[in-house]
């Protein structure tokens, strides 16, 4: 039978941690046990990508800090925060942190069910805004010095009169590298150009005077 996703159940509690299974397991979901924070990040490399529910309070690394840490280490996996001492400025810090849910114990069977459907849904989209974002930064990485400086001029919506201005260079070299960097980003129009330097999470700076045509 085709699993509906991955969950990532973090939590001390070995009578919690068997319950979630057994929940989740009958609700279609893939479920993977972590007794502490440190063990889920310890086998972190090799997991397969899902979201992450995870208690608040456990010795060593509590919830909050898993998810600053998963955060820092950008692996594209939704946090949900279960706890059985919420309260609302923890629930307001989880939030800004990122966490897409924060869920007060007990709660309820098909609130947690619905809570993990949205997870798994915001992790697909992350995980694609990734994977494009990988392949941008792949085929900017293939641009030389002077074409990411032209580059740049265009995504500041500059002419290539101006860039060749800034650059000191004549239009018509500007208009060769212009066509480079199109070719070899492939892309056929300025807006599908800016779109994937913005996927790339790459933002180039102004276009430095002089330098090497």
């Amino acid at each position: 039978m085709t699993r509906a996703g991955i969950v990532h159940v973090v939590d001390d509690d070995d009578a919690v941690r068997n319950s979630l299974r057994i929940l989740l397991d009958a609700a279609g979901f893939e479920v993977i046990l972590h007794d502490s924070a440190e063990a889920f990040f310890g086998a972190a490399i090799g997991l397969p990508l899902g979201c992450v529910l995870t208690d608040l309070r456990m010795p060593g690394l509590g919830g909050l800090a898993l998810q600053q840490r998963l955060r820092e280490t950008g692996l594209p996996m939704p946090v949900i925060v279960m706890t059985g001492h919420g309260d609302v400025p923890t629930a307001v810090e989880a939030m800004k942190g990122g966490a897409l849910d924060f869920l007060e114990k007990p709660f309820d069977d098909e609130q947690l069910i619905g809570a993990v459907r949205r997870a798994l849904q915001a992790g697909k989209a992350q995980q694609a805004a990734c994977a494009a974002a990988a392949e941008a930064a792949s085929r900017l990485a293939a641009l030389t010095p002077r074409e990411h400086e032209v580059l740049a001029g265009l995504v500041a919506g500059q002419t290539s009169k101006a860039i060749a201005l800034d650059l000191g260079a004549s239009p018509r070299t500007i208009e060769v590298h212009r066509l480079r960097v199109m070719e070899k980003l492939q892309v056929r129009s300025l807006p599908e150009l800016v779109r994937l330097v913005q996927a790339a999470g790459a933002a180039p700076g102004p276009a430095p005077r002089g330098g090497a045509q």
